[in-house]
């Protein structure tokens, strides 16, 4: 089986949850890979929008009407989201630590591992 094949499969039987989980968790590996390393300013860029679109996901799963998530719940992501999106900016144009976004990936990581 090719390694693509392979990859559809356990795409295809994975729940939502397990899937965002494994999203925070690549995107959070590449945020703590720009604070430990200091790479390039384009890696920088690439790791920051890679979890900018990840929340920007959520945050239109979230404003979606057939959402079952609480509204309040769906509020909060979406308010997070746009914290993420702005802080990111400051990330990248001013050097503002990256600890705050890995924080906040790990405790949707945390959320998302409660069953």
């Amino acid at each position: 089986m090719s390694i693509k094949a392979y990859q559809r499969a356990a795409t295809q039987a994975e729940q939502p949850r397990d899937l965002e989980y494994r999203a925070f968790g690549q995107a959070t590996a590449a945020l703590l890979r720009i604070k430990d390393e200091k790479p390039a300013p384009a890696l920088v860029a690439e790791a920051l929008e890679s979890n900018r679109r990840l929340w920007n996901l959520l945050s239109a799963d979230c404003s979606a009407p057939e959402n079952q998530l609480p509204m309040a719940l769906r509020g909060q992501i979406i308010s997070l989201a746009l914290w993420v999106s702005r802080y990111s900016s400051q990330v990248l144009r001013e050097g503002a630590d990256v600890e705050p976004l890995i924080d906040i990936n790990r405790t949707m990581m945390e959320g998302l591992a409660l069953r």
